[in-house]
């Protein structure tokens, strides 16, 4: 990334005076964008979607931190003794009362520009996750059946994302095509070492994704910079997870990431940016899959910033704020999700 007046590699929206998309989300993190189901982290994924057209190398390292402790239902939030009196549709039961998941997740990206029309790039998430739930027929407040607490960390899901942007001579269209792999565990049990921790909340999902994305990014003027994006990911197969006790599949529900985004370019020592981040999921599938609290619409407002330290890395951060949430069932969404990182070009 090469800023206007100090040609300073930067990880931001664009690149340049015409500027490359540097910063879109998603999120897959991903990742990124948010997935309210429980368990799933929202990525601010600027790794994942940082493209630039300058050849060579460049390492991404981000830390991101989420903590779903709000009960909501539909475009609502609610109190713990209104969700202990709501009934599962699917099973017929009670729902779930979960208090929060708080993680925190590691991601280290490693890309590669051709400098010409392709780039790939490497996305391998560390995720430290715990978890609390008082299960189901309680007040909401007090221990119910199926209460436990969970802890786990590993590695997570990797991703590998090649994109092609030699669609126009100004090279600011572009194409992603890319896989998720199934790298991280899915037999995780709660703390007591017997009860299955559900689907949502396991390192990874088991599954292989198609991962589906276009891009756009231009400049207004000499101070402007503004791109839009939109990812689709869908997983090609079931994973077995006989061991969550209600059967052997259980497959992710499709997802869109849809995101804009601008950059203030005038200053030398700061960039400032401003995105619109949404996330659209379908429930979950297969056997082991909840139909009833997965899936839903998010909509995130992120303000952030871009500092340069030296000619070939720059750090950033960003705080997403939710302006629109509408969930399936009930489930626990976040206040807010914080992320920082830091960009190097070698």
């Amino acid at each position: 990334m090469k800023n206007l007046s100090q040609k300073i590699n930067m990880p931001s929206l664009f690149e340049g005076k015409r500027g490359t998309l540097m910063a879109a989300l998603l999120v897959s993190s991903s990742g990124v964008m948010a997935c309210a189901s429980c368990g799933c982290s929202l990525n601010s994924d600027w790794g994942t979607q940082g493209l630039s057209n300058q050849a060579g190398w460049s390492a991404d390292i981000r830390y991101d931190y989420l903590n779903q402790n709000q009960l909501r239902s539909g475009t609502k939030k609610i109190s713990p003794d209104v969700a202990a009196t709501t009934t599962n549709s699917q099973t017929g039961d009670y729902a779930e009362i979960e208090k929060f998941t708080k993680s925190q997740t590691f991601t280290t990206t490693l890309d590669y520009n051709n400098g010409e029309a392709w780039g790939v790039s490497l996305v391998a998430p560390t995720i430290s996750r715990t978890h609390s739930t008082l299960g189901v027929g309680g007040d909401g407040y007090s221990v119910g059946n199926g209460a436990y607490d969970s802890k786990a960390s590993g590695v997570g899901d990797i991703k590998v994302i090649g994109r092609y942007y030699g669609l126009s001579e100004q090279k600011n269209l572009g194409i992603q095509l890319g896989l998720k792999l199934p790298t991280g565990k899915t037999n995780q049990v709660a703390n007591d070492g017997s009860t299955a921790v559900d689907p949502g909340l396991q390192l990874g999902t088991g599954t292989t994704d198609m991962i589906v994305g276009a891009y756009y990014h231009d400049n207004w003027n000499d101070s402007w910079g503004y791109f839009g994006q939109v990812m689709y990911q869908r997983a090609l197969n079931s994973s077995n997870m006989a061991n969550a006790g209600n059967g052997p599949s259980y497959r992710p529900g499709d997802s869109w990431n849809v995101n804009a985004g601008l950059r203030y370019e005038a200053l030398d020592w700061i960039q400032p940016t401003l995105q619109i981040n949404s996330r659209f999921v379908k429930k979950d599938g297969g056997d082991t899959g909840d139909q009833f609290a997965t899936g839903g619409t998010l909509v995130y407002l992120t303000p952030g910033a871009i500092i340069p330290v030296g000619k070939s890395a720059s750090i950033y951060s960003s705080v997403q704020l939710p302006i629109y949430q509408r969930v399936n069932g009930i489930q626990l969404t976040p206040s807010y999700i914080f992320s920082v990182g830091a960009k190097f070009n070698f």
